[in-house]
């Protein structure tokens, strides 16, 4: 092997992996500050890929503006979520397992609705994704081939880590989101709007699967409404070898099964139908060494 294709193998694989990056932050957020996973949050991301094709294809809007509406779009389809499913069991004190199964349900009625819209207004299920061509442009440095896409999606990822990162250090209501999810009791009867504060995190979370969802369907140039069902589960690997509840940890660890997905398969073809298995694999070594997962928390002293 050269190193030319050991290169380009490491290049590919943190493009993808900064796609479940994007996603497995979400994850590692709610379940920070609610003890929730959110397995709808994959069907999230297809919400705002989709709502990127109908802004852009459908409604003619610039491709810019289309990606900045289907991230409010997305944004706000997370608050309503929270507001009219989740908010209503948190307020009842309702079990853990009913926020659960309550996300199921989402996911399925999103991914049903999505369907339907497909096919009655938008003439099929499957939808070719249309972007600006640069984004598909090649950057040749010796044998390496470098489409400017996979070198976009990893720094943008970086950048939104940084984004987060300072949001819930430096500012206001990243203390009152870290306060939250310490002691949500305690800062309720401080006087804290808690409903504010975790529809906050929804509509961060919901946002970043939009741009994640966004950069999938440039990547894989086709949209589905099921596309977010395994995208959103190897996100939620992602989290859990990251570290469930660090928001680092999420972004190395979407690192790690992007790379994981794309190299493995790379350097021994033979495994190639083994790919979309390789992330659940690794999940449970990681969980067999060390439980935490790699960037682990002691949630009982600190989150995030």
């Amino acid at each position: 092997m050269s190193i030319g294709f050991i290169l380009q193998q490491i290049i590919n694989g943190f493009s993808l992996g900064s796609m479940y990056a994007l996603i497995a932050i979400w994850y590692t957020l709610v379940y920070g500050v609610l003890r929730l996973i959110n397995f709808a949050h994959g069907d999230i991301m297809m919400v705002g890929a989709f709502m990127a094709f109908i802004f852009f294809k459908i409604l003619g809007l610039n491709f810019y503006v289309a990606v900045l509406f289907s991230i409010i779009f997305t944004a706000i389809v997370g608050i309503l979520t929270y507001v009219s499913a989740y908010k209503p069991l948190l307020d009842k004190g309702a079990p853990k397992i009913s926020l659960l199964i309550t996300a199921i349900g989402i996911s399925f009625f999103l991914e049903s609705l999505f369907n339907v819209i497909a096919n009655q207004y938008l003439g099929g299920t499957y939808q070719a994704f249309y972007f600006p061509k640069w984004f598909s442009h090649i950057i040749h440095i010796g044998n390496v081939t470098i489409p400017v896409l996979t070198i976009i999606v990893p720094v943008l990822t970086l950048l939104l880590l940084g984004v987060v990162l300072f949001i819930l250090y430096k500012t206001k209501v990243g203390i009152a989101i870290r306060a939250l999810a310490f002691d949500i009791t305690t800062v309720k009867l401080m006087g804290a709007n808690s409903n504010m504060i975790i529809a906050f995190v929804f509509a961060l979370g919901s946002a970043l699967a939009a741009i994640g969802g966004v950069a999938y369907a440039m990547a894989y140039p086709s949209i589905d409404p099921y596309m977010g069902m395994l995208v959103g589960l190897k996100a939620f690997a992602a989290a859990v070898v990251g570290g469930i509840g660090s928001v680092t940890g999420a972004v190395i660890g979407g690192f790690i099964l992007g790379f994981a997905e794309v190299a493995i398969p790379g350097f021994f073809p033979e495994l190639g139908g083994w790919k979309d298995a390789f992330a659940f694999i690794f999940l449970i070594f990681v969980l067999l060494f060390k439980p935490t997962g790699i960037m682990g928390i002691d949630f009982e002293r600190q989150r995030f």
